[in-house]
């Protein structure tokens, strides 16, 4: 495969580097670039700012509102967008629902959803994982049953990334309870709004409240929510994962993140040679710009598929298990380059106006939560070791 862009391609960077430096608030990419907390309003600011260009969905058709790039076109922005230090896109609506709903929604549901999808008018949260049923996914309780044109939904769904601020919820819930565990489940979309849903908080080690514990007592749906067929959704939800897990890959992220670790690992220390000068760091180093190189590659392959109308297989699998390994290997490192700086954690400084006294650099404060919060990585969007599992019966038909 040629990684060469060709002179148009070239404009087109060009022309989103532009983009980036007219359009993007420095308030916005100081946050992000310093690992700060980005707020909800921060975050629908940049939607905002990109769907006025119409580059938000930027892998939707043209049909319902994407920029109809090439599979390059979309490669060029994420890295670009990455190295800008823009927030990064919400997925749960634009890059999870929003591909579901094109191809196996009604166009009720496509004309009623997409459109709000884009001008921010509904926020969506993702409700997959249980407690029992999380990389064991079609082991989900949650029961949705039907009641004349509603269904009654009764569960809890856990770890519901950013669930606390959601207006919607698109849920996998169990439909018949005597079919196989697979072939028993329906895609609906809830209103989280709706009387008998509970959101409580969890708080993780970096004292953010990123995740929610969500809990459905006698929920009444309309059963106009049903996305396709009663009984079908895990065949939706196998097509969803496959781009959340492209996503989690974060291939540009990764590039980011890699290039500030290089800026930190070069730096003198008085009276001491630089990290980068040092030959098990170095080493260290140089393997995870081989693997993110690679990693490029498969990335612009899984693009293409997707562009011929397929969708990621086995190969966003292989994506994601190494895009996580490649940023968990990249947050260790930077944490590592920072030294004692990396060590002090002081929760407040991850706050936006926060004026306190900076321990060392001054997004070093960001190197240990970093560091943390991405030991996840490898267990959301179906844990590493099921990737492992689903390649080796997709390619290796073991």
């Amino acid at each position: 495969m040629d990684l060469s862009f060709t002179p148009e391609e070239e404009a087109f960077r060009e022309e989103v580097r532009a983009f980036f430096r007219d359009k993007l608030p420095a308030r916005l990419s100081t946050l992000v670039r310093e690992g700060k907390r980005l707020r909800k309003s921060d975050m629908e600011e940049w939607h905002a700012i990109l769907n006025e260009r119409g580059w938000l969905a930027n892998h939707w058709p043209e049909e319902w509102g994407g920029p109809g790039w090439s599979v390059i076109q979309r490669f060029i922005f994420d890295n670009e967008s990455a190295l800008a230090h823009a927030p990064r896109v919400v997925p749960f609506g634009v890059n999870m629902l929003g591909p579901v709903l094109i191809k196996y929604g009604s166009e009720e549901q496509k004309k009623q959803w997409l459109p709000r999808i884009l001008d921010g008018s509904d926020w969506w949260c993702q409700g997959y994982s249980e407690p029992g049923a999380g990389s064991d996914l079609a082991g989900l309780k949650t029961t949705a049953v039907r009641n004349g044109d509603v269904y009654v939904v009764n569960g809890q769904k856990t770890w519901t990334t950013l669930g606390q601020h959601a207006d919607m919820i698109f849920c996998l819930v169990r439909t018949d309870a005597t079919a196989k565990k697979q072939e028993g489940i329906s895609f609906l979309l809830i209103d989280m709004k709706s009387p008998g849903i509970e959101v409580r908080p969890i708080t993780l080690i970096d004292g953010e409240q990123e995740v929610n514990e969500v809990f459905f007592t006698d929920v009444e749906v309309p059963v106009a929510n049903l996305v396709g067929e009663e009984n079908l959704g895990w065949t939706y939800a196998k097509y969803l994962l496959t781009y959340e897990r492209t996503n989690i890959a974060g291939v540009g992220f990764s590039i980011a993140s890699f290039e500030r670790l290089k800026e930190v690992a070069q730096m003198q220390k008085k009276g001491r040679r630089s990290l980068a000068d040092d030959p098990l760091f170095a080493a260290r180093m140089a393997r995870v710009e081989i693997d993110l190189a690679n990693m490029q590659t498969t990335n612009l392959r899984v693009l293409a598929a997707v562009a011929g109308g397929g969708a990621p297989g086995a190969e966003s699998s292989m994506l994601k298990i190494k895009g996580t390994e490649i940023r968990q290997e990249i947050t260790s490192l930077t944490r590592r380059a920072y030294g004692s700086y990396a060590a002090p954690y002081i929760p407040e400084a991850l706050e936006a106006g926060w004026n306190g006294e900076d321990v060392g650099p001054e997004d070093a404060a960001m190197a240990a939560p970093s560091y943390f919060n991405n030991r996840k990585l490898s267990i959301f969007g179906g844990s590493n070791e099921i990737q492992k599992n689903i390649i080796s019966k997709a390619i290796l038909g073991l």
